[in-house]
């Protein structure tokens, strides 16, 4: 058995199903693709560096012999042009889109002294807006795909081939509780769970679901590594996180094979926080790295970590 996935998973448990992925290039949502073309779906996936996702999608349609796996770069979820088009050749290549994955965002740490109006806008327009936008122009699909597979007794209507209509958005845990240098993206990612939320109640009578999957401190992903000092360093993540280690990109995937089965037939407007438990026992920082108060009261810029508030955010999990 691979090591990107568990072997609980029955083999072809998606087979014939289409998944759109946003971000899909990243760490995370690679991973979440990976496992679900394994298991026989085939796959788009959208980014904005168009050699790096074309790349990461020949790399997961290794994983199963047949599979169609697309890369388009150039995409802007910002950009509804840039995503009609991408969901255009999706449908025309493939087929369809059954599942949805909204996982494009953008990260950096800086604390609101430092935190520019833009830099702000940036993060809420990626997460936020990037996630509406691929969600509207998604859903007439996924309707078409609840229709086919789902009915509105209590089990679909093909349980051979699974469940269709399916959403995931990829958020965090820092909102919760709020986090110091992280304000951009826990206003983002509240929005965003929020509309996941609305999503599951406007289009559930339509046989629809959408859930989000919060993952917490990953290792190996672009994403900690602008996070976390200890992380980036390959430090162990001490006593802060419960289970007492960083998490797998596997168990996110694990997640999210899950909410795209049977299994969840009857999970909407949920989240699922894979995150060890940590965020129960946040020590105030990302990572645990940057004391609090005493680093906000000391007025310094944010060091020693893969991202800053300088470079532009992130558009990849």
């Amino acid at each position: 058995m691979p090591d990107f996935i568990s072997s609980v998973w029955k083999d072809n448990l998606f087979a014939g199903k289409v998944v759109f992925c946003t971000g899909g290039n990243g760490s995370i949502c690679s991973g979440q693709v990976r496992a679900l073309v394994h298991l026989g779906a085939n796959a788009c996936i959208v980014g904005r560096n168009t050699e790096k996702t074309e790349r990461v999608a020949k790399d997961i349609a290794s994983v199963r012999s047949g599979s169609k796996v697309l890369g388009i770069g150039g995409v802007d979820v910002r950009s509804v042009e840039s995503l009609q088009k991408s969901i255009d050749t999706c449908v025309n290549e493939l087929g369809g889109i059954d599942f949805l994955i909204a996982g494009a965002a953008g990260n950096f740490l800086a604390p609101i002294s430092q935190l520019s109006p833009n830099a702000f806008k940036s993060v809420m327009d990626i997460d936020v807006m990037g996630s509406y936008n691929v969600t509207k122009l998604a859903l007439p699909h996924l309707v078409a795909s609840a229709k086919k597979h789902n009915s509105t007794s209590t089990l679909p209507k093909s349980p051979s081939t699974g469940p269709g209509g399916r959403i995931i958005y990829v958020s965090a845990t820092i909102h919760y509780t709020g986090l110091p240098l992280q304000t951009h993206v826990a206003v983002a990612k509240a929005g965003v769970d929020a509309l996941s939320a609305n999503v599951a109640i406007e289009y559930g009578p339509l046989g629809l679901t959408s859930n989000i999957i919060a993952p917490g401190p990953i290792s190996g992903t672009e994403g900690m590594d602008r996070l976390s000092k200890k992380h980036f360093s390959g430090d162990s993540p001490g006593k802060k996180i419960p289970v007492g280690r960083w998490g797998l990109v596997k168990e996110i995937a694990d997640a999210t094979v899950y909410l795209f089965s049977d299994a969840a037939n009857y999970v909407t407007g949920d989240k699922l926080v894979v995150d060890g438990g940590s965020w129960h026992t946040s020590s105030g920082s990302p990572g645990g790295d940057f004391e609090y108060p005493d680093f906000l009261l000391s007025g310094a810029e944010v060091t020693g970590v893969g991202g800053s508030k300088k470079k532009q955010a992130s558009s990849k999990l």
